[in-house]
């Protein structure tokens, strides 16, 4: 049976992945204030909704490479 070696960043990598995917659902709905923000884009048409959280990812974004860059030390 093979069984793949992880590197220390691979290891990271796929921890990090499995802690934000089980985050993700413990929030799911929880924090109403994503995807609401001043910036999202949100277009409405006819048959037509196009979604693009942009506000929101960018402040996700920030609060996730802190959180890495406090660990990191």
């Amino acid at each position: 049976m093979f069984t793949p070696e992880f590197s220390g960043l691979g290891r990271m990598l796929v921890v990090l992945g499995i802690i934000l995917a089980i985050v993700g659902l413990a929030l799911m709905g929880k924090l109403p204030f994503l995807g609401r923000l001043p910036g999202d884009i949100r277009i409405h048409r006819d048959g037509f909704v196009f979604y693009f959280p942009l506000t929101s990812m960018l402040i996700l974004s920030l609060v996730l490479s802190l959180i890495l860059t406090v660990l990191r030390r």
